[in-house]
């Protein structure tokens, strides 16, 4: 029977036995619904789990009876009751599916195992078949040999005895012909011709007397036989029972998802027909620094397997592997295959909170790698937080973001949870700590890179602060490109999304102040409001009164504001192109200015004098902000 039909049947019997328990288990709460049970006598079920995972269902009745409870107290028993068996029925229920998983999980391994051995099988009898084959060709070859022999043999034996038969031939020839020569001599009647013709007569059979004539076989009518060199034959033989030893065999390159922070899972596969009693595989990490001939290369660990493939375990998180592997049989040990690469999974990275920005439409999500080489993308991951404050079970995913941040469209008025992974071949990381967004508002840090070095940041990055002291010249020399270096002031990292923003100023009368918008690159040796890149709203203490100004270019509209605002609203429309001022406490519009605004701006904050101000963001824009 094939390893799949038994897999699959005895999946199938699981499945129906569990399928029965429930159906058993809902008629047998009906039935317990329907017909309750006297009053005075306890008849429900104790559940027990036996230790080989077996079910059993026991009556249990007391001896004594119990007091007649009120109605309702024994319908919250039995609800109670019935609660508590259905969670220790899903209880056992979930451990016999861990159950069904494991079988199915090892019925994997038997699988695996099973083609190994029907391969060996195979390899085996190519084998011995080749061996067949080449004994086969060897005797048919030494029979070719000897009978092209014998076929020689033949030959001359014959040429020989033709040879022998012609000398005798001519010999019988010269006989006769001498025989009938002496008798016409010896029959002549003239005696001067007899005496002419005798004496030569006599003297050709005295010379035909004294030739030899060979009377005994040329050649032996046998044949030689000598034995047949089968020493080969014998040793081909012999090699049927050896196992050659295997060719080296070939590491797979690494599969997608084929790793975790700690583990590799390394297949290879062999070319040949080849039988393997087991194989080693070889592994060290790959160090960037350490020279390949350096004594101090990494140590090489070792894995003995009999399958075609491994996982190796305790690995270091995001790192590069050499592996190579050897196959080994009764006979020998083959050649190393050649080394692959490998790379665990990487580290968690870690996401830079204070550089994190969102507004109402959406979130800038920035983070860094943790991990010294480089990933092949990152997957961030978001859940919305119900009203409660528990995670949906939904989570979506923005996959195959190349770099170290990522701008995610979100809904209004929601809380987000949101993770990252890095990526590469060898799968995803663990999430990173997960972080809240909330979209009820704009939220943004201080940029400290842009800072003057007369400012001072506070530690949660919302308020600044400008002291007496006097700007050093060493200080004055190491400013840079993009630091302010003639205005008092810093840039706020908002999010570039063309949409709506609000955020809120809190100030006191006797800070002079500027607030607005102005573009990334504003000129930092200018003042705010001084140039066409910036737009703000500035306060100047003069000794008669309180001057606010609302500057763009070095211009400002002629506008008086009677109260002092504390706490100043700054309304971003990009939609619209304006940029507007408002004093919270009172609701009261101050100013707005008209731009399209082609490119990205920045909330910049800048003090004329020492004093503080801080910046509340994150919260929801009044209803006045962008009417």
């Amino acid at each position: 029977m094939d390893l799949f039909e038994i897999r699959g049947g005895a999946l199938d019997v699981i499945a129906e036995e569990a399928e029965h328990q429930d159906l058993s288990r809902d008629s047998t709460i009906m039935a317990d619904r329907e017909a309750r049970p006297p009053r005075g006598v306890s008849t429900f079920q104790r559940f027990s789990v036996d230790t080989n995972e077996s079910l059993h269902f026991e009556p249990c009745e007391d001896s004594l009876p119990s007091p007649t409870p009120p109605e309702d107290e024994l319908d919250d028993d039995n609800v109670f009751r019935e609660g508590e068996t259905e969670g220790e029925i899903v209880t056992v229920r979930n451990r016999l599916q861990g159950k069904v998983a494991e079988m199915e999980n090892f019925a994997g391994h038997l699988e695996e195992i099973f083609l190994t051995v029907e391969e060996n099988f195979g390899r085996q009898e190519q084998h011995l078949e080749q061996h067949y084959n080449d004994v086969l060709l060897t005797l048919s070859q030494r029979y070719d040999e000897r009978a092209a022999g014998l076929e020689e043999e033949k030959k001359g034996k014959l040429e020989a005895l033709y040879k022998q038969l012609l000398a005798c031939g001519r010999a019988m020839d010269a006989s006769k012909e001498l025989i009938e020569t002496a008798q016409k001599v010896y029959r002549s009647q003239d005696k001067r011709l007899f005496l002419k013709a005798v004496m030569p007569t006599i003297k050709r059979i005295e010379d035909f007397a004294k030739e030899e004539v060979e009377l005994t076989l040329s050649t032996s009518l046998e044949f030689n036989t000598p034995l047949s060199d089968m020493s080969d034959v014998k040793t081909m033989m012999d090699s049927i029972n050896v196992v050659p030893a295997p060719s080296a065999p070939v590491i797979n390159p690494q599969m997608p998802n084929s790793a975790s922070q700690t583990s590799l899972r390394v297949c290879w596969s062999l070319f040949s027909d080849d039988t393997v009693e087991y194989y080693e595989l070889y592994y060290r990490p790959v160090l960037e620094d350490t020279p390949a001939d350096s004594s101090c290369a990494p140590p090489v660990s070792k894995v003995k397997v009999k399958e075609t493939h491994c996982t190796v375990a305790d690995l270091l998180p995001n790192a590069q592997y050499e592996l190579w592997v050897t196959a080994t049989n009764t006979t020998g040990i083959s050649p190393a295959s050649e080394k692959a690469l490998y790379m665990t999974v990487p580290s968690p990275p870690v996401i830079k909170q204070r550089e994190c920005t969102s507004c109402p439409e959406a979130a800038l999500i920035r983070w860094e790698s943790g991990n010294t080489n480089p990933v092949d993308s990152y997957t961030v991951e978001l859940s919305e937080m119900g009203t409660d404050g528990t995670e949906n079970a939904i989570t979506e995913s923005i996959v195959a973001v190349p770099t170290c941040q990522c701008v995610i469209q979100l809904q209004t008025g929601r809380r987000y949870l949101i993770s990252v992974r890095a990526v590469n071949i060898g799968g995803p990381s663990d999430r990173s700590e997960v972080i809240t967004v909330s979209t009820t508002g704009t939220l943004f840090y201080l940029l400290e890179e842009t800072a003057h070095s007369c400012l001072s940041i506070s530690e949660d990055g919302f308020t600044i602060s400008y002291g007496d002291e006097e700007l050093p010249i060493s200080a004055m020399a190491l400013d840079d490109n993009n630091t302010f270096s003639r205005c008092v002031a810093v840039l706020g990292d908002l999010i570039p999304v063309r949409g709506r923003h609000y955020w809120e100023v809190e100030v006191d009368d006797e800070t002079e102040f500027r607030i607005g918008v102005a573009s990334e690159d504003t000129e930092r040796n200018s003042y705010l409001g001084a140039n066409n890149t910036s737009w703000c709203m500035r306060h100047i203490l003069t000794p008669s009164r309180h001057k606010f100004e609302f500057l763009h270019g070095g211009c400002s509209p002629d506008l008086r504001i009677t109260v002092n605002p504390v706490r100043i609203g700054v309304a971003l429309d990009y939609e619209r192109g304006t940029l507007s001022f408002f004093n919270v406490d009172l609701e009261q519009h101050l100013h707005t200015f008209h731009c399209n605004f082609p490119n990205y701006v920045q909330p910049c904050f800048g003090l004329d004098n020492p004093g503080a101000l801080t910046v509340h963001n994150g919260i929801e824009a009044p209803e006045y902000a962008f009417i």
